[in-house]
């Protein structure tokens, strides 16, 4: 399975509604065995992340007057996917990993400025 990653608004009850992915953005967030090998890694917790972390112990919703703070980490995170994938248990060379994960987190940077944009906020599941 793999994580996805959507922007929502709220509707008129209050409730989350998901907008839909625009051509040439795609909702791909990695596997599911990034939720504890990449985004709630020990790495990225040494990095101070408070968001991706969560992951590891189910879905991240990211309320909209979060998503500033959101793309913040995210950036932070991007600047580490080297040593991200340097301690990631794959045979597959770092390289490889390194780019995999640096594509998905692409993905979660353009939903959270999408995000932004509309006023709402930001789930991986």
């Amino acid at each position: 399975m793999s994580l996805s990653v959507d922007v929502f608004t709220a509707d008129e009850n209050g409730g989350a509604r998901f907008l839909d992915v625009p051509d040439g953005s795609s909702d791909l967030a990695g596997f599911e065995s990034w939720r504890t090998e990449v985004w709630g890694s020990q790495t990225v917790r040494a990095l101070g992340a408070r968001f991706f972390p969560l992951l590891a112990g189910g879905d991240l919703r990211v309320a909209p007057h979060d998503v500033r703070e959101f793309i913040a980490e995210a950036l932070l995170v991007r600047g580490h996917v080297d040593s991200i994938a340097a301690r990631m248990d794959s045979a597959e060379p770092v390289a490889r990993r390194a780019g995999a994960i640096a594509d998905r987190l692409e993905n979660i940077l353009d939903a959270a400025r999408r995000a932004s944009r509309a006023g709402g906020g930001v789930q991986i599941w």
